[in-house]
């Protein structure tokens, strides 16, 4: 696709105008998206994921079949999984780059919505193309259109609305132009970057406009690195000087700033402890002295020893979840002051801290330079993470063979009821073993993907992530469903490592499509299914809250335990697949699946109640009832009402 010239004139003539589709014009334009960071000037756009429909195959399929330029398209196979892996690439690209997706109108469009939540919650940009119906009305209702009685304007696809940082129907094809030069404000704005969603009318997209040349201009959008003010420069080093135990949350925003070495700086000069956010780890390798591991209700005991101690609290680049916060009872800013740095000023004024608004690595190296001669009380941190890590060895080697064998996740099944599973799922293995494992056995710069259930719990206290961005978690939309697409979306953006979903059978069941989309265009991704057959986090809140287990275990009608050959489903797509029930058959599927050239499953038989439970200060608020015939549910609504007395209050 040619260049348009940036040149400038001080007359428009209908020679500087080129005659387009709204589609192609479209296209066009996304060709010429470029971004800048740190100097370094790539595109932008990386392609489109699409599914078509009668509402965008012949608009925007026939654009992109004409002349896509440099956009790379795919086919994709469920909405809301092609977008799951536009999200992965560019969460794992640091946001330097994205894909666009596009369906079809109705319910196409509409399975957008859950992941556009998602990026929305994790600030990913995402361009949303959903088709719409005609802007003219003249055919209405067409296919797939709802008819709403108190509004001709409102469509499906004003489900995206709530879910989008910029959202825009295009009518006209002149509109376009407007629309997406405030969506790609939105898409490159590191502060407010998110899903923008701008909705096609079919008929829209294929009426031909004379648009500008100027429209299709080379663009460079400029990151900048917003610096710390002197005023906050100064009472940020004074609040820290005046501690004597501060401790740095490691967020999502810092692993975006790509501040691992200047936070490594930061702890290491200042003997300031460092832990993380689900989002943040592996901004520093877990093999850093100062770093104590994830922190909260998913935290590690190191985190959560040095959070209790902390007097005050440096949140980088971190919004303060209740699982980071213990909602809110691990950090209390009537004892502990609190600095918070973020390029978003909302998420800056969070549990009352003193807002540094800036970007999160300069702003550590600046502190660092202010802070010459400092240094924390802390003085016993390689003994917190021993024991740590000798704890971390315990959970290596639990064994259900043991005569005093104990589950981790404690009172609530019985011994006959983990038998019933052992025979029903023929397996002795513990979760904890199966995933420490493999942490142990792949390349040390493989990509783990999570996002549900009880594995990133797991995966936050005891996957240890030693080479930098190895650990991509969604805990922020917690989308079931995410792991398989998500795996393909990091082995497109660094397709020379091995990606690795790790995925429970739940998970697995509600979203798997883009695996065969991994399999059709040679994208190797490797999938490992933790099956214990049930939705066992959630079963494991629900009895610990004091009710009975309750359509959370896998039953049949009979009450059977639910068996499911999860290697034979990805057989049929084609995958290389396994089987494993231990350590020796687990490890042995792990060395042969990096000898593949194709995408790969192992069905991985675990225990309930084997994963791992809470360490330290890991309250979290869940809505118990207060009104109940079950005496178990009584006491557990009084302890959370003593948690909340306890909390601190916004």
């Amino acid at each position: 696709m040619e260049l348009e010239p940036q040149t400038k004139t001080s007359q428009r003539s209908a020679h500087d105008t080129v005659r387009l589709t709204t589609a192609q014009a479209l296209v066009r334009f996304l060709n010429q998206q470029y971004i800048d960071v740190d100097g370094e000037v790539t595109p932008f756009v990386e392609g489109i994921f699409a599914i078509f429909g009668h509402g965008n195959v012949l608009g925007l399929g026939e654009a992109l079949q004409e002349d896509p330029g440099h956009l790379n398209v795919y086919q994709g196979h469920n909405e809301q999984g092609m977008a799951s892996t536009a999200i992965a690439y560019s969460r794992q690209l640091y946001r330097h780059k994205i894909f666009a997706v596009t369906a079809s109108a109705g319910p196409g469009s509409a399975n957008f919505v859950t992941a556009a939540g998602n990026a929305y919650v994790n600030n990913i940009p995402i361009l949303f193309l959903p088709a719409d119906t005609f802007a003219t009305r003249q055919p209405d209702p067409v296919l797939q259109q709802i008819e709403v009685d108190g509004s001709a304007t409102t469509t499906t696809n004003d489900t995206l609305k709530p879910v989008s940082k910029y959202w825009d129907r295009v009518e006209r094809p002149e509109q376009l132009m407007s629309a997406l030069l405030k969506a790609f404000e939105v898409l490159t704005n590191p502060a407010m970057a998110g899903p923008v969603t701008i909705a096609l009318p079919q008929d829209t997209e294929a009426q031909a406009f004379d648009y500008p040349r100027s429209f299709f201009k080379k663009r460079v959008h400029v990151v900048k690195r917003i610096q710390p003010s002197a005023a906050e420069l100064a009472e940020a080093t004074r609040l820290i000087k005046a501690s004597s135990y501060p401790v740095l949350i490691v967020g999502g925003g810092a692993k975006f700033s790509e501040a691992g070495p200047a936070i490594e700086a930061f702890s290491d000069q200042l003997k300031i402890p460092i832990v993380e956010t689900p989002t943040g780890k592996s901004t520093v390798s877990s093999a850093f002295a100062n770093n104590m591991g994830g922190t909260g209700v998913l935290g590690t005991a190191a985190a959560n020893d040095v959070i209790a101690k902390a007097d005050l609290i440096i949140g980088a680049g971190t919004r303060y979840t209740d699982f980071t916060t213990a909602s809110k009872t691990a950090i209390d800013p009537e004892k502990t002051h609190i600095i918070n740095i973020n390029l978003n000023r909302m998420q800056s004024y969070k549990f009352d801290g003193f807002p540094v608004v800036a970007d999160v690595r300069d702003t550590l190296t600046q502190l660092t330079n202010a802070l010459s001669g400092y240094e924390s009380g802390f003085t016993d941190l390689a003994d917190i993470k021993a024991a740590w890590q000798k704890e971390r060895n315990r959970l290596a080697h639990t064994n259900y063979d043991a005569p005093d064998f104990t589950p981790e996740v404690k009172n609530q099944f019985s011994p006959e009821t983990l038998a019933e599973y052992a025979a029903k799922l023929k397996t002795h293995f513990t979760q904890t073993e199966a995933v420490i494992a493999v942490n142990d056995t792949i390349d040390p710069d493989s990509i783990m993907v999570a996002a549900a259930g009880s594995l990133p719990g797991d995966v936050q206290r005891i996957w240890d992530p030693v080479e930098p961005n190895t650990y991509h978690m969604e805990y922020g939309y917690s989308m079931m469903g995410y792991e398989v697409p998500a795996a393909l979306g990091v082995k497109l953006a660094e397709p020379d490592k091995e990606s690795y979903a790790l995925v429970g059978d739940g998970s697995f069941i509600m979203l798997h499509s883009e695996l065969v989309t991994a399999l059709q265009y040679h994208k190797k991704i490797n999938i490992l299914v933790f099956d214990n057959s049930g939705f066992a986090s959630i079963n494991n809140l629900q009895m610990a809250q004091g009710s009975n287990s309750y359509l959370t275990e896998f039953r049949t009608a009979d009450h059977d335990i639910l068996t499911i050959d999860f290697a034979k489903i990805a057989e049929g797509y084609g995958a290389k697949t396994y089987h494993a029930n231990d350590r020796e058959s687990l490890i042995a599927a792990l060395e042969d699946a990096k000898k593949q050239t194709v995408s790969t499953l192992i069905d991985i038989k675990v225990l309930p109640k084997t994963m791992t439970q809470g360490y330290g200060q890991s309250w979290w608020r869940v809505g118990v009832s207060e009104v109940s015939d079950n005496p178990k549910v009584q006491k557990a609504y009084r302890a959370i009402q003593e948690g909340i007395d306890q909390a601190f209050k916004y």
